[in-house]
């Protein structure tokens, strides 16, 4: 019996111990869930534009006017991912940002998010008769002037000078608008916030009176730049392959800028060869040869292509080119399709897209639903949100985006807390169309808790047009939408066309029973005169 007991009780040990040793493995074997803590607003004292969050890449830039100091940042908002914590936080403090700022921000797990802030500090010097712009070295603190060979460098004339933010930069000694002497190495002090720079200014003589300095051949339409004297008449000449006659171009297209100048040419052919060259007076620069771009078609783009596959209607026959989508995989969730094709057309034939806003819900349960149609791909559904691969590959640079539209507005009457104040008022249509610079697709999630959608006045932006519209219209309007470009010569890797029922819709704000029809979209490759 004495036996038997303490066999059992190392029998009750072991059990103990083996279950308290599975409880702790139990405990152990269980992971925290990856929730991403995300930055969902933050502004900084001075900025010049709204900062862009890139929830992606977990990455902020912020744009600060010229006049901030770049090394003690404060921020008037900051708000993050409710239960999260920031490490620092932002609303306290100032911030040195001549080199990116971290930010960790925690809730289970640690997201490290990378601020950086852009500022761009206008500066120039003019001096009269110079070849070209100045150049001006704001990192080797420089600045050079390139004067016609035989100029008495001892008498020049300085016109303007700008070497730090406006108003705040003093420069000594003094420069004023007259007489300069660049004979010699000028040496000033340059003075802002309380640092000082030392800059060094140089003459020297170019026996290149004029250039061409570069050309970027476009569809139909060429841009073309040119350094020559400041206080001559400078222009452009360009030929078609296999003419003898050089045409001069036009004033009107022509700018001018001290020494730098450029123009445009318009009316061009297609995948066609010219020779554009600048001209100084009676002096003639470099010839460069270009060859102009192809134009091509939108597909589809006449939304006569359209199929149902299961209950999802796609803007694309099927097994044909899926160049567009809609939010239709979305709001079929919940049985519905917010973008359908229509017979409703501005030439009385064939088929349109019809875009409608809708609450989507089942029992009063559910969200605003913006009709919508892009050049993209919807990829899947995110709870009752969305996840979308933006764009189309594209090479091309369009100057228009052209169609018809007919908008029946609504009065807004679902609004987000951001959109709070838009409730009772007339919904808005909005269709952009942007060229940019993507490696890839872009990831558009509309998820309020790691929302990222477009941005206009994002880096990845080389070209932009929108309109927007917020009335109800009787019939069929044709638009245009000029696009603007920050680079005439870079070229675009994807095209991105969106049209909308509800401007805000990526917010769930707008207005029920909203109604847009797009039909025949197609691209422009001139300019107007």
């Amino acid at each position: 019996m004495k036996g038997l007991r303490i066999n059992s009780y190392i029998f009750i040990f072991t059990i103990v111990v083996s279950v308290a040793w599975l409880a702790g493995c139990i405990q152990n074997d269980l992971p925290f869930p990856r929730i991403p803590q995300n930055i969902i607003a933050v502004a900084a004292v001075g900025e010049s534009k709204q900062a862009y969050i890139d929830s992606i890449a977990f990455e902020v830039n912020l744009y600060l006017d010229e006049t901030v100091d770049i090394e003690n940042v404060n921020f008037s908002e900051y708000r993050i991912t409710p239960g999260a914590t920031s490490d620092p936080d932002l609303l306290e403090g100032t911030y040195d940002f001549s080199s990116p700022v971290y930010v960790t921000l925690s809730r289970f797990q640690d997201y490290d998010w990378k601020l950086i802030a852009n500022q761009d500090i206008v500066r120039y010097f003019q001096v009269a008769g110079e070849v070209g712009e100045s150049i001006v070295d704001p990192v080797g603190h420089r600045v050079i002037v390139n004067m016609p060979a035989g100029t008495d460098l001892a008498n020049l004339t300085l016109q303007r000078v700008k070497l730090g933010p406006e108003g705040i930069t003093s420069i000594t000694p003094s420069l004023d608008p007259g007489p300069l002497d660049l004979s010699y190495p000028l040496r000033v002090v340059v003075a802002c916030h309380g640092r000082y720079e030392y800059w060094t200014i140089y003459a020297q003589f170019t026996e290149t009176i004029v250039s061409t300095t570069s050309v970027d051949a476009w569809s139909k339409v060429i841009w073309a730049y040119g350094n020559g004297p400041a206080d001559v008449k400078n222009g452009f000449e360009y030929k078609k392959e296999g003419s003898e006659e050089w045409i001069p171009v036009p004033e009107r297209y022509v700018s001018q800028t001290q020494g730098a100048f450029s123009c445009y040419i318009p009316h061009l052919d297609p995948l066609t060869k010219y020779a554009v060259r600048a001209v100084s007076g009676e002096n003639i620069a470099n010839e460069v040869q270009v060859t102009t771009q192809s134009t091509a078609v939108i597909p589809n783009g006449d939304f006569e292509n359209w199929c149902q596959i299961g209950k999802i209607i796609f803007p694309y026959a099927e097994g044909g080119p899926e160049f567009w989508d809609t939010g239709n995989t979305g709001a079929s969730t919940l049985g519905q399709n917010l973008t359908v094709s229509s017979e409703d057309t501005p030439t009385g034939s064939g088929l349109s897209a019809e875009l409608t806003t809708k609450f989507v819900g089942i029992a009063g349960i559910g969200k605003l639903g913006a009709g919508s149609i892009f050049t993209g791909k919807f990829v899947k559904v995110d709870g009752t949100n969305g996840i979308l691969d933006f764009g189309r590959p594209w090479n091309l640079r369009p100057t228009k985006l052209h169609g018809y539209y007919k908008y029946k507005t609504a009065t807004i009457d679902y609004v987000s807390s951001e959109f709070a104040s838009f409730k009772g008022r007339p919904d808005t249509c909005f269709i952009y169309v942007a060229l940019t610079d993507w490696t890839a697709p872009y990831e558009i999630r509309t998820n309020p808790k790691n929302r990222n959608l477009f941005d206009p006045n994002a880096s990845y932006v080389i070209g932009y047009g929108k309109m927007q519209y917020s009335g109800t219209m009787d019939d069929w309007q044709e638009f245009e939408i000029p696009i603007s470009y920050r680079s005439t010569s870079k070229v675009p890797t994807y095209i991105q066309i969106t049209a909308a029922t509800s401007k805000y819709g990526d917010y769930f704000t707008g207005g029920n029973g909203a109604v847009l029809w797009v039909d025949q979209f197609s691209l422009g490759w001139d300019l107007d005169d």
